[in-house]
């Protein structure tokens, strides 16, 4: 019986996936020999800090130096350019009838690549933080905060869900072990997959829960 959901956010509670990958082209548009690779980049690695993206950025595809002062100017701004677009994007169908309808039914959590701090803002100005127990980004990665919400809540693997729509997701529900429900925009249909399933949006998620045992 499934006893908690854990959800990645961006492109799993709020359509905002592609307003991150057009701030990344924004961030380094003086560089137009080096943003497609860069793009292409965070496209393949969606779900990690965007910090650790900024160092590979700097280290292997403008090999330049980034001290720590410029790395934190970088975070700023790419905060800025998105963080308007994001409290003005859509919910994932199916998020906030899930969140809203089934809080009682579940402990519902986030484990997230955004920074920690911009993260539960964003979840305050959408006004949907009361119906999570509990919030976290980076710099902690997901493996690291799936263990903690698990031993913390005396949850068992098998009891715990994990919702997510980048590779970092699969692998982070892999290493932790728990059953993995991809998020994929452009599926046709539902599907299952090895310790887990695929699906479109998140209209279907109370029936694949309610599924699981």
């Amino acid at each position: 019986m499934i006893k908690a959901v854990i959800f990645d956010f961006d492109g799993v509670i709020l359509e905002s996936s592609d307003i991150k990958t057009e701030a990344f082209r924004e961030l380094f548009s003086a560089y137009p020999d080096s943003v497609g690779e860069i793009v292409e980049y965070h496209l393949a690695n969606a779900g990690i800090s965007r910090y650790v993206k900024f160092r590979y950025f700097y280290e292997n595809i403008l090999k330049r130096s980034l001290s720590e002062k410029e790395e934190l100017e970088l975070g700023d701004m790419f905060s800025e350019i998105v963080l308007k677009k994001v409290l003005e994007a859509p919910f994932v169908p199916g998020a906030f009838e899930f969140l809203s309808g089934e809080n009682s039914s579940y402990d519902f959590f986030i484990a997230s690549g955004t920074p920690e701090e911009e993260l539960r803002h964003i979840m305050r100005e959408r006004n949907i933080n009361t119906y999570f127990k509990e919030a976290h980004g980076s710099p902690k990665t997901k493996p690291v905060i799936i263990r903690d919400i698990l031993s913390r809540y005396c949850l068992k693997k098998k009891e715990v869900v994990y919702i997510g729509d980048a590779e970092s997701d699969r692998l982070a529900a892999k290493e932790t072990d728990v059953f993995f429900i991809e998020r994929k925009a452009d599926l046709k249909e539902d599907s299952n997959r090895e310790n887990g399933c695929m699906v479109k949006d998140l209209r279907s998620i109370k029936e694949i829960l309610k599924s699981l045992k």
